[in-house]
């Protein structure tokens, strides 16, 4: 299948790990979290930096592939 994968910034919660994302090219986008991410117990809150990937069919829908780290997180 073709993708498109782009950086955003997650606006919007909607629960059921549903969340509205505003990729680097201004548009905005509903996403869930891939499954991989759902396994590993990834959290995503608003504000997080993330990658999107996104059908070349349905350019309104698409899903979470990584939440890039925040300051801080993960320094021991």
């Amino acid at each position: 299948m073709n993708y498109i994968t782009e950086e955003g910034v997650v606006t919007e919660a909607l629960g059921n790990g549903l969340f509205y994302v505003r990729l680097d090219s201004g548009r905005y986008i509903l996403v869930y979290v891939s499954g991989k991410m759902r396994y590993g117990r990834v959290r995503v809150d608003v504000g997080d930096k993330v990658k999107v990937q996104y059908s070349i069919y349905d350019q309104k829908r698409g899903r979470i592939i990584y939440r890039y780290r925040r300051l801080g997180e993960g320094d021991d």
